[in-house]
C-alpha cells in the first residue's frame, strides 16, 4: 500500500466520521413565533438548511405534535436524508402567542388618556367600542399589542384609535365612546337653613364630569361641619356656595364684649346686631353705653374688640 493510497484512505475515513458527527439531531420540544417551523427549529446542528421551512406552525397560542414518520418525510423533501432521532417518536411544536381582547384594548386606551392627563383622580370612565371585537390570537412571546395612535378631544365622548398587533404588520382601527363620571356630594334628606352638615347628611352620587366642572367639585371633607345657607331638598348637588361656616354668634344674641389693651382687660355686656362665624366681624350694641361697635366673634356668646382700633372712650 503506497503512502498516497494510505493518505487518501485516512482522509476518506475522516470525512465519513465528520459527516456522521454533523448529522442533525432531532429536538423533542419546539417553540416558534413564526408561521413556519424551520430546520433550525426542529434540529440541532441544522447546517446550511437551517432557515429552510419544513412545516407550517400551529395557530398562535396553540400546541401540536408531529410523529417521526412525518418528520422523516418532510426532512427528506428538503434534502435531509439522515438525522439523529434520539429515541423521539413525536415532536411537540408550540407557537408562542397571546390573546388580545376588548379588555386589553380598553386598558390601553385608559392608560393613554391618563398619561395625557385627560382622566383626573377620582374619575370613573367607561369605554364602549362601536363594534364587538372578537379575541385575537397573536404570535409573540413579548408584547401582544400596542396603541399606535389615539384621537380624542377633552370633554368629548367620541374617540378613534389604532392598535398595532405583535408582528407589526397588522393594525386594528376602532372607534367608540367614553363616558366619564365623578362622585359628587348630594343631600341625603330635606334640611332647613342653618343645619350643620354631618357625614350622614351627605351621599355621593355619580355625575358627568362636564356637569361636575360646571358646578365646581367640592370634596365631602369641606362640607362636613359647614352650615346650609338655605333650606335644601333631598338629592340636591352641594356646591361651595350652598354652605358657609356655621354661626358662632347669631343676630340678637346677648354676648360678652372683651376689650384688651396692654395688661388691661375690660368686659361688658352687649347684643349682636348682625350674625358672624368664628373669626369674622359683626356689629354689636354695647348695652352699657348704647354704642354700636365692630367686633370679632371668637366663640359662642363672646366677641372681642381690637384695642388698637377702638379707644376706651369709644367703647
Amino acid at each position: 500500500m503506497t503512502f498516497l493510497f494510505r493518505l487518501a484512505l485516512v482522509s476518506a475515513l475522516s470525512l465519513t466520521v465528520a459527516t456522521a458527527e454533523a448529522a442533525p439531531a432531532l429536538r423533542g420540544n419546539v417553540t416558534v413565533t413564526n408561521k413556519v417551523v424551520t430546520v433550525a427549529d426542529m434540529f440541532d446542528d441544522a447546517g446550511a438548511l437551517a432557515e429552510t421551512a419544513i412545516f407550517s406552525a400551529p395557530a398562535p397560542g396553540t400546541t401540536g405534535q408531529v410523529d417521526i414518520a412525518t418528520i422523516r418525510a418532510a426532512a427528506a423533501r428538503v434534502g435531509i436524508a439522515n438525522f439523529e432521532a434520539n429515541g423521539i417518536n413525536a415532536v411537540t411544536v408550540t407557537r408562542a402567542g397571546m390573546t388580545v381582547d376588548e379588555a386589553t384594548l380598553e386598558n390601553l386606551v385608559m392608560t393613554e388618556l391618563s398619561t395625557r392627563g385627560l382622566i383626573g383622580p377620582g374619575v370613573n370612565s367607561t369605554i364602549q367600542f362601536s363594534r364587538f371585537i372578537d379575541p385575537i390570537q397573536v404570535s409573540t412571546n413579548g408584547v401582544a399589542v400596542r396603541l399606535d395612535s389615539l384621537r380624542y378631544t377633552k370633554g368629548g365622548r367620541d374617540f378613534s384609535v389604532r392598535f398595532m398587533l405583535a408582528d407589526g404588520t397588522q393594525t386594528l382601527d376602532v372607534s367608540g365612546t367614553i363616558d366619564m363620571t365623578i362622585d359628587m356630594p348630594h343631600l341625603a334628606a330635606n334640611l332647613p337653613a342653618g343645619t350643620i352638615l354631618r357625614p350622614e347628611n351627605v351621599v355621593m352620587k355619580s355625575v358627568p364630569v362636564g356637569q361636575a366642572d360646571a358646578y365646581g367639585y367640592v370634596p365631602i371633607e369641606q362640607l362636613v361641619g359647614m352650615a346650609l345657607n338655605r333650606q335644601s331638598r333631598e338629592g340636591m348637588l352641594l356646591r361651595a356656595s350652598d354652605v358657609s361656616a356655621p354661626l358662632t354668634v347669631a343676630k340678637n344674641d346677648v354676648v360678652t364684649i372683651i376689650y384688651r389693651r396692654g395688661p388691661m382687660t375690660l368686659t361688658v355686656k352687649g347684643q349682636a346686631i348682625t350674625s358672624a362665624s368664628r373669626g369674622t366681624s359683626l356689629q354689636v350694641l354695647n348695652l352699657m353705653s348704647n354704642r354700636v361697635i365692630t367686633a370679632t366673634a371668637v366663640s359662642p356668646g363672646t366677641v372681642e374688640v381690637d384695642g388698637a382700633a377702638v379707644s376706651m372712650a369709644g367703647l
